[in-house]
C-alpha cells in the first residue's frame, strides 16, 4: 500500500545506500486479456485486461516460475527499466535480476498487475477497473464496475498464468497489498504454489486495519465532485484523491522517516500566524506532492481497492484458520518491525495459527526507519533470508 508519489521521491537514495542504483533487466509491459470474468461477487465483466512484465527465461519444464504481485499503489513494473534513461528502475529492482536474492538467471519471474490498479493513468499501465468502459453501456463503468476481492486479484492471475501454459509455481512473492495476494494463492490454489513469501503482511484483516483503510475513502466520498462515482464527464474528485494520496503516505511512513523527509517549520512562522488558512512547510510540501500525482490516479479504483482489501481473509473462508488449513507451500513471513500501517503482530498471529497447524513458517523481521516502506526500501537487507528461502 505503498504510495507512488513517496516511491518517485525516495527510491533513488533508497537505492544507491543498499548499493542497487544500477537496473541490469531492460523490460517490456505486456498485456493479458480474459473474458467473461467471474467475480467473487457474482458478477461478470465482459473484459479484464491487466499488464504484467517478464525477467529471466521460462525452461522447458515450465518449473522455474515465481509471480511478484504488487502493492496497493503499485502495478507490475517490479525491476528494470523500460528505456536505458529511465529515471528509475522497477521496485524491488535490489532483490530481482541476474545474480540477485531472486535470481533472473535460475527462474523466470512474472510480475503481474491487479484489477482497479490505482494509477489507471500513468504510461505502462494497463489496468481494467471503475474507469474502464463499460461495453453494454459505451460510458465508463463507475460504480457499476462490481466490487472486487483479493481472490478476483489473484484468479485473474491465474488466468494469466495458465494461458502462459504454467502448471506449477516456484515461489509467489508480494509486499504488502501483494503479500495478501501471495498468501491467497498458497491458500486457493494449494498445488500449484510451492512457496509462499509474505513480505509487510497480513493473513486476514483486523478491526484497526480496516478503519485505518476507511480513512483513505472518506475524503473521496466527502468530494462534492466525485458525486457517487459519475465524474468521468466532468469534474474529478481531485481534493478528496490529494487528501487520500496524503493519508496513504503518512500511515505508509514511520514518524522518523517521515521527519526527516518534510521540510523544517521555524518556530511560529509569520503567515501561519496571518491566517488558518495559510499553509505551513510540512503540509505544502506533502499536500502539493499528492496534488501533482492526484490526476494520474482514479478515485473510484482508490476506493475498489480500499474496500478489496477491508474484506481480505487469507482463503475468504469462515475464518482464518480454516483458509491457512489449506495451505501446503513452505512460507515466509518479512515484516517490517516499525510498520505501522500493516503492523508486525498481523504476520505474527498468522505464523501462530500456521504453527498450530504442524507447518513451519519462517519469520524474520525487517529492520528500517521508513515503517511500511521498508518492504521496499531495505528489503535488500534480507536478500540472504529471502534467496535461500527461494532456493531450498
Amino acid at each position: 500500500m505503498i504510495l507512488r508519489t513517496l516511491t518517485a521521491l525516495l527510491l533513488s537514495a533508497s537505492l544507491i545506500a543498499c548499493g542497487a542504483a544500477q537496473a541490469d533487466l531492460m523490460v517490456e509491459k505486456q498485456s493479458f486479456t480474459t473474458k467473461d470474468f467471474s467475480t467473487v461477487s457474482g458478477e461478470t465483466i465482459a473484459d479484464v485486461t491487466v499488464g504484467w512484465e517478464a525477467y529471466g527465461e521460462l525452461n522447458e519444464a515450465k518449473d522455474n516460475v515465481i509471480l511478484i504481485t504488487h502493492f496497493f499503489s503499485g502495478n507490475s513494473h517490479a525491476a528494470g527499466k523500460y528505456t536505458a534513461n529511465d529515471p528509475q528502475p522497477g521496485y524491488w529492482d535490489a532483490i530481482i535480476g541476474p545474480g540477485k536474492a531472486i535470481d533472473t538467471d535460475k527462474y523466470y519471474v512474472i510480475s503481474s498487475d491487479t484489477l482497479v490498479n490505482a494509477f489507471p493513468h500513468l504510461p505502462h499501465v494497463i489496468t481494467t477497473g471503475p474507469a474502464s468502459m463499460n461495453p453494454a453501456t459505451g460510458k465508463p463503468y463507475g460504480l457499476d464496475f462490481p466490487v472486487v476481492t483479493i481472490r478476483d486479484f489473484v484468479n485473474v492471475q491465474h488466468a494469466l498464468v495458465q494461458s502462459l501454459g504454467i502448471e506449477k509455481l516456484h515461489a509467489v512473492v508480494g509486499a504488502s497489498m501483494g503479500s495478501l495476494q501471495a498468501i491467497e494463492w498458497a491458500s486457493v490454489y494449494p498445488d500449484m504454489v510451492e512457496r509462499m513469501v509474505s513480505v509487510i503482511g497480513t493473513g486476514a484483516m483486523d478491526a484497526w486495519t480496516i478503519t485505518a483503510l476507511e480513512h483513505w475513502a472518506r475524503p473521496i466520498k466527502l468530494d462534492p465532485n466525485w458525486n457517487q462515482g459519475n465524474y468521468y464527464d466532468g469534474e474529478a474528485p481531485l481534493t478528496g484523491v490529494t487528501n487520500t494520496l496524503v493519508m496513504i503516505t503518512q500511515q505508509a511512513m514511520h514518524p522518523v522517516a517521515f521527519n526527516q523527509t518534510s521540510p523544517q517549520q521555524e518556530v511560529l512562522p509569520k503567515s501561519a500566524l496571518e491566517s488558518v488558512m495559510n499553509g505551513l512547510p510540512a503540509t505544502d510540501f506533502w499536500f502539493g506532492a499528492a496534488a501533482k500525482n492526484a490526476p494520474l490516479a482514479d478515485a473510484n479504483h482508490l476506493l475498489y481497492l480500499v474496500r478489496a482489501n477491508q474484506l481480505f481473509v487469507a482463503g475468504h473462508d469462515t475464518d482464518l484458520a480454516t483458509g491457512l488449513e489449506k495451505i501446503k507451500a513452505k512460507t515466509l513471513f518479512l515484516p517490517a518491525k516499525n510498520d505501522l500501517l500493516l503492523q508486525p503482530y498481523l504476520a505474527k498471529q498468522t505464523v501462530e495459527i500456521l504453527k498450530t497447524q504442524g507447518k513451519s513458517p519462517q519469520y524474520h523481521e525487517i529492520e528500517g526507519t521508513f515503517g511500511h516502506l521498508d518492504g521496499v526500501y531495505n528489503i535488500q537487507s534480507k536478500a540472504n533470508v529471502l534467496a535461500d528461502f527461494i532456493n531450498e
